[in-house]
């Protein structure tokens, strides 16, 4: 198994700009997909409700194109962040946590967009809910010198 990658506080933060681009997008696309869904479930249920319409089939393939599209969009945009060694917690509020060694255990630094830096972390279970703030132990984290 490989070795998790962990960032210090500072790293960490250095990749919030790029990430909360990427996380945008992925936040977007899953809009569209939403959209989509609901209007592809709204025509289902005219065409039941009034026992058959005529249907644009050119426009409901050019929305499921754009609904396919932008999966595999967030796919892609998914797989970006967690090969950088990002966790992908919440799609639906851009919730994002880095691991992060601290006194020899890990925990998580946790960023949710909209934020402007991180300020919070939490530990390997304690999930969103039990974030708190930065702190010394944090703050004094250092990467661990690789010896020669």
């Amino acid at each position: 198994m490989a070795k998790q990658k962990t960032f210090t506080l500072d790293e960490a933060q250095t990749l919030v700009p790029v990430l909360r681009s990427l996380i945008k997008r992925a936040m977007d696309d899953k809009g569209v997909i939403e959209a989509v869904e609901k209007e592809l479930l709204d025509l289902k249920h005219r065409i039941l409700l009034s026992g058959g319409l005529f249907v644009d089939i050119p426009a409901v393939a050019r929305r499921r194109a754009e609904r396919d599209k932008a999966f595999q969009d967030i796919k892609d945009t998914l797989a970006e962040i967690e090969a950088i060694g990002v966790q992908v917690k919440d799609l639906d509020i851009g919730l994002l946590d880095f691991p992060c060694a601290v006194d020899d255990e890990i925990v998580l630094l946790c960023w949710k967009y909209g934020e402007e830096k991180i300020e919070f972390w939490h530990g390997m279970e304690e999930g969103f809910k039990g974030r708190k703030p930065i702190d010394e132990r944090i703050l004094r984290g250092k990467k661990k010198e690789k010896p020669n």
